[in-house]
């Protein structure tokens, strides 16, 4: 785990099944736990996308709200992607820091300062 202060990994979470908004992406980056993605709409479908190909942190399971993996499908997933070894659960770790970047001081963290800044002279 990185020295950098910030969550610690949740170690009773092995893998997190996530619709890949970005909230859930960045708590599931920050903590180290890889994701299996079942997007189903707007930006959740790029998000799922830039996990899996791009980040390689992730799993895709199911694509859109029709579809609904199988019991034994979901089951296989997600007890492959607990594999230790898994280059997802490897990778996850690389973007801890990344991720804590961008939720400390990065653009949304200036943003909403500013915001506050403005809103305080408005009295």
């Amino acid at each position: 785990m990185s020295s950098t202060a910030g969550p610690r990994r949740w170690r009773s979470v092995g893998t997190f099944l996530s619709h890949c908004g970005w909230n859930s992406t960045l708590e599931a980056l920050t903590a180290e736990v890889p994701m299996l993605t079942w997007p189903i709409t707007a930006d959740q479908f790029i998000n799922a996308k830039l996990l899996v190909d791009y980040l390689g942190v992730a799993v895709r399971l199911g694509e859109g709200d029709p579809v609904v993996p199988g019991s034994g499908e979901l089951a296989r997933v997600l007890a492959e992607s607990l594999d230790e070894a898994r280059p997802e659960r490897i990778r996850v770790k690389k973007f801890r820091d990344i991720a804590l970047e961008a939720v400390r001081g990065g653009s949304s963290h200036r943003d909403l300062d500013e915001l506050a800044k403005r809103m305080a002279e408005l009295n």
